[in-house]
């Protein structure tokens, strides 16, 4: 074992958030394990990864070999296996890097010790699993969640026990978007069939914000440290074929890098009360400048170690619901993109879909083409409408079933939202029965009583010039 003593402070900080600690690794090493000590504290937080000597600078494709956060502090790196969240395999010698991210320090600095031991024991390398490639025929509605966690980062759930919950949930599909790694698809890869569909995903985890990458092999370089570096991030996302995210883009963790290329955002995140108001508002200014920026919705559930009671926090709260041409990842991540779908609260929560004229949600009509709004689940309740100028139209949701037909002619876009009316009182006493610690994310309940419910978001119809 060998002990490496270091003291990182806020100017540190400010000159890299990422400290980089080598060692060197000699031939036939089979494993590596390295601990991390310092005084952490709610003022102090260092997150830990590693790399081999192949990796090179941001954005790199090779070298990485895992990343805890600041969930773990001691993990291991093996031939025949590895932490959750770590990547097994050969070791080749040469320099390896300790890589600690600078989340949060005291003023006066930190003192931190990295131990790391190196063993040269036989070990058999370890397969990895071939991914299944599975499709449902079919065009139609297909509901899943694309924000959630297992203990691959920093949740204390196993892949197997977050894929019962998905099946429990009834989804279609769903996307694991373990933080800074992409470990968890050994399990979720090999488990993709027709009755349920995985997609590839990672949360690319920093200070300044998050972004959930779709639908890409391997792992995707997260050390953003300089104006412009978002921009690369999505160059990088894109020329492999995948798609960007902007995650939660509100308190506590909204996104402060520039703004890069996105495909989408992420505008509802945990249940609604989660401020989620702040996010929409944001989505709006966004599209009423002119950006074409479909919507996603995602738990962000951090699944447990077992399942546990369903409560209003659970997976698939809320629920992104898609018309695909089939279930499959790439049928999907098209509807993803194109924004043929909305966001609901729940699994079993309110439909709503839009059309103007020939035109789906993610097309394009004029602005005199008539509008026919469908929703179920909602009777009682109120259907907002909204373009480029603000809200529009309100009118009451009188029966299940039901359509609607307002006479608006929106400028820029059109979009729907439902609010709770009826359901309103309902959803509340559940909420509040389930907040059984108290009222979460600082709310009070005079700041609930303000707020509109929203039940579901549409994606909008786009207005040709």
């Amino acid at each position: 074992m060998t002990a490496i003593r270091l003291r990182a402070t806020p100017e540190d900080k400010a000159r890299d958030p990422y400290l980089e600690v080598p060692f060197e690794v000699p031939e036939g090493t089979t494993r590596i394990d390295i601990a991390l000590r310092y005084p952490k504290a709610p003022d102090c937080v260092i997150d830990l990864g590693c790399a081999d000597p192949r990796l090179g600078e941001f954005p790199a494709r090779e070298g990485f070999r895992g990343w805890s956060g600041g969930a773990r502090e001691a993990v291991f790196v093996a031939t025949d296996a590895a932490t959750p969240g770590y990547v097994a395999g050969p070791i080749p010698a040469g320099r390896w890097r300790v890589i600690l991210g600078l989340y949060r320090l005291p003023p006066g600095g930190t003192e931190i010790e990295v131990e790391i031991g190196l063993d040269d024991a036989p070990r058999d390398p370890a397969p990895r699993p071939a991914p299944a490639r599975a499709v449902r025929e079919g065009a139609g509605w297909y509901r899943g969640d694309l924000h959630c966690h297992t203990h691959h980062s920093d949740a204390k759930g196993a892949p197997e026990t977050l894929h019962a919950n998905a099946r429990r949930a009834g989804l279609d599909f769903l996307a694991v978007t373990d933080h800074n790694t992409v470990t968890q698809w050994d399990h979720f890869g090999p488990a993709s069939s027709p009755d349920l569909v995985f997609l590839r995903g990672m949360e690319v985890t920093t200070e300044h914000g998050h972004a959930n990458v779709f639908g890409l092999d391997g792992w995707v370089d997260f050390r953003l440290r300089a104006p412009g570096d978002a921009q690369a991030l999505a160059r990088e996302v894109h020329a492999r074929g995948g798609m960007l995210s902007i995650n939660h883009d509100k308190p506590d963790i909204p996104w402060r890098h520039d703004w890069p290329e996105a495909d989408a955002m992420e505008v509802w995140q945990q249940h609604w009360l989660a401020r989620n108001w702040i996010s929409l508002g944001r989505w709006q200014d966004r599209l009423a400048a002119g950006m074409r920026l479909p919507l996603l919705g995602g738990s962000d559930r951090h699944q447990p170690e077992g399942l546990g009671p369903e409560t209003m926090f659970e997976l698939a709260r809320p629920c992104t619901v898609l018309w695909a041409e089939e279930l499959s990842e790439p049928a999907l991540l098209a509807a993803m993109r194109a924004g043929r779908g909305y966001v609901t609260e729940a699994p079993d929560g309110p439909h709503l879909a839009l059309r103007m004229g020939g035109a789906e949600m993610g097309g394009t009509a004029t602005p005199d083409a008539t509008v026919a709004i469908e929703t179920d689940g909602a009777a009682g309740d109120l259907l907002s409408l909204w373009d480029a100028t603000g809200e529009i139209a309100r009118l009451p949701i009188s029966g299940e079933g039901a359509e609607l037909r307002p006479d608006v002619s929106p400028r820029g876009f059109l979009r729907a939202e439902i609010h709770a009316v009826a359901a309103r009182e309902r959803l509340l006493e559940r909420f509040f029965a389930d907040c059984r610690g108290g009222l979460p994310w600082g709310l009070s309940e005079a700041e609930i009583a303000r707020q509109p419910l929203r039940r579901a978001l549409s994606n909008p119809i786009w207005m040709k010039d």
